[in-house]
């Protein structure tokens, strides 16, 4: 008898487009699962994505999201599914309303409003693009890790090892291989998603909110000399916004321009913009996350 040949492997980026397949259980109601390893809790990215798939699943394919502001609310379980409630809040003649919230154990960890807009023709600007070097100049993921494996600890050793769906290129390590305070905290990053994806605006929109919160908040360790796994510091969002300014492909590079304006309050606040390689702003982010000291006996409920 032939021998039945094994199906592929799925890749990160079969992974990530399942992670934003949500299943739809009611009118207004989908279920979203998250992966089984990786993370303590539900990675913010994770919500913010699929909650933009779901409020998106309720608009008219004419209109594409062009901002999202969120609050989490509770850390997620990455071992349950998340459920996730939209709300037809307004459907007017060029602006379209939803509200979505996310249930896990019978309470919400997540609340965001989104708004859509039919495509307008109107004035236009926009801020340049910094001048750094080209993705294709700086080290590959791997590349980086070989560099700089000896001077990281397990578990952000661990994480860099595994594959992700997001290619992330830092155009300057050098935080990674000092413990000094850089001031001011600015980083850029190139960021892509690791595979060929979908032809639909909206799928390369929540792609784009899945990466947003990588590295956002780390931007306000730098001033600090600190590093996102150190274990004597205790980070969470608290909440996120996004800006949709221009088309852009998720699976074409991106510069992720960042900064952290203040940190205070056990407190930071972030913010970036987002390039396509041709300098056009596609996007605006903001975000406030916890960011303390393990030394103080505060946990996030």
């Amino acid at each position: 008898m032939p021998s039945k040949s094994k199906a592929p492997m799925p890749t990160a980026t079969d992974q990530l487009l399942s992670l934003l397949d949500l299943e739809p259980l009611e009118h207004n109601l989908f279920r979203g699962r998250g992966p089984k390893e990786g993370w303590q809790r539900v990675y913010g990215g994770q919500v913010l994505g699929q909650a933009l798939v779901a409020a998106v699943r309720t608009v008219e394919k004419d209109r594409t999201p062009h901002s999202m502001h969120a609050y989490f609310v509770h850390a997620g379980d990455p071992a349950h599914p998340i459920i996730y409630e939209v709300e037809r809040i307004r459907d007017g003649g060029s602006f379209t309303t939803r509200r979505v919230k996310a249930i896990q154990h019978g309470r919400a960890i997540f609340i965001m409003s989104a708004s859509f807009q039919t495509r307008e023709d109107g004035f236009d600007h926009q801020s340049v693009m910094p001048d750094v070097p080209a993705p294709e100049s700086l080290p590959s993921e791997k590349q980086l890790l070989s560099k700089l494996v000896a001077h990281l600890p397990q578990n952000m050793r661990s994480y860099w090892e595994r594959e992700r769906p997001i290619e992330v290129r830092p155009v300057d390590v050098s935080r990674y291989l000092t413990r000094e305070r850089q001031v001011p905290p600015v980083q850029q990053v190139w960021m892509r998603a690791t595979g060929k994806l979908p032809d639909d605006p909206a799928l390369h929109q929540c792609v784009l909110a899945y990466a947003s919160d990588f590295t956002l908040l780390d931007t306000a360790l730098i001033a600090h000399g600190k590093l996102l796994f150190d274990s004597d510091i205790q980070l969470a969002s608290l909440d996120h916004a996004l800006w949709f300014h221009r088309p852009f492909r998720a699976d074409d590079w991106l510069l992720y321009a960042q900064d952290s304006p203040n940190a205070g309050g056990a407190r930071g606040f972030c913010r970036g913009s987002v390039y396509s390689r041709d300098g056009a702003l596609v996007a605006s982010v903001a975000q406030e996350g916890l960011m303390r000291s393990r030394k103080t006996q505060f946990v996030v409920s």
